[in-house]
């Protein structure tokens, strides 16, 4: 299933899956609806709430009868055609009518920097203060979190060097602590594609000390998405061609198969500190960052810049990118002042 989190109206979020590339089948309604039509459930709606929670950490942390229910309402919507829950509510959107969110907001994002070796090398080509090399791991901010559509706001009173990062990321199903390589594919819901916003000119600063935060933690420096796309549609995340894109031309291209460790590796070693169901982890960029370009400054990121981020099996992350004023300036102009 690809998940995703859908307003199809201001104020309104929903769980849905997308079906045929451009269909989105409202989860939570389709369950009530085959409760009630193909299990004979008489409470249905109340049932359905409990499997299909209004937000998709609620989904992931009520377990595998939520995913199962979810899976079995989508393929009877699918096989009857129904276009309407069980009380009149509309069931299937057009991908185009409705606004997706970032699919999740976990409790931790954890981040990885450093699994690709192609990155290690242009950091030092390009002289970086620091080896980039694995596993360096931190905790991003979730509050930074976008989804796709949404801006990316350059904050120029905080830097001139805006950057990408194209990554895959795991969302984890369940809880766990302590667990082996081995063992990791239990716990892996699903993958997503992450865009690692950094301001360069921060890091530098930052990377004195040897670690580095603020730099990736800024105010919509998290794109996320545009969908969780569970494990049995990619039975090969080690086989998953990346390219990111700005403006349509091409600046990272390369493949998951080049992965110094692997992502049951990554998640193994990662489970010390614990992991919550909705969690997400993300597993290193690649080459082709613009810091580490012939030309950086005409390679960063600048208002009116529209970021493509394509994962082979997952599909297109787009993020535009614009100012810091166009984001602030109307709400700061509409405010009145006071006369002293």
């Amino acid at each position: 299933m690809r998940l995703v989190t859908f307003q199809p109206s201001a104020g309104l979020t929903r769980i849905g899956a997308v079906v045929h590339g451009d269909r989105i089948v409202d989860l939570n309604f389709a369950c009530s609806l085959h409760l009630r039509d193909a299990r004979h459930e008489s409470n249905s709606n109340r049932l359905a709430e409990r499997y299909i929670p209004g937000n998709m950490r609620a989904f992931f942390e009520s377990g595998t009868q939520s995913m199962d229910a979810a899976r079995e309402a989508l393929d009877y919507v699918t096989a009857s055609g129904a276009k309407q829950g069980p009380g009149g509510e509309r069931l299937v959107y057009d991908l185009m009518e409705v606004k997706l969110r970032a699919p999740i907001q976990p409790k931790k994002f954890f981040h990885t920097a450093g699994n690709f070796r192609e990155h290690h090398e242009e950091a030092q080509r390009a002289g970086f203060s620091h080896p980039v090399l694995p596993w360096i791991v931190f905790f991003q901010n979730v509050d930074a979190i976008i989804g796709p559509d949404e801006p990316i706001i350059y904050p120029s009173h905080l830097t001139q060097e805006l950057d990408y990062e194209l990554e895959l990321a795991v969302v984890l199903k369940k809880s766990g602590k302590h667990f082996s390589a081995a063992e990791a594919a239990d716990y892996i819901g699903g993958y997503v594609i992450f865009n690692d916003i950094t301001a360069r000119d921060i890091q530098r600063l930052e990377m004195k000390s040897g670690v580095f935060s603020f730099c990736k933690g800024i105010d919509t420096f998290c794109p996320l998405g545009p969908w969780i796309v569970t494990p049995d549609e990619i039975p090969e995340p080690q086989n998953l061609a990346m390219e990111l894109r700005v403006n349509g031309k091409s600046r990272q291209k390369s493949h998951t198969r080049k992965m110094s460790v692997t992502i049951p590796e990554i998640l193994a070693h990662y489970s010390a500190m614990g992991y919550s169901a909705g969690d997400v982890v993300s597993t290193g960029t690649v080459s082709g960052v613009a810091a580490f370009s012939d030309d950086p400054k005409a390679w960063f990121l600048k208002p009116g810049d529209v970021v493509d981020c394509e994962i082979e099996k997952i599909g297109v992350l787009r993020n535009p990118v614009i100012s810091w004023e166009q984001a602030h300036g109307a709400a700061l102009g509409s405010q009145e002042t006071t006369p002293a």
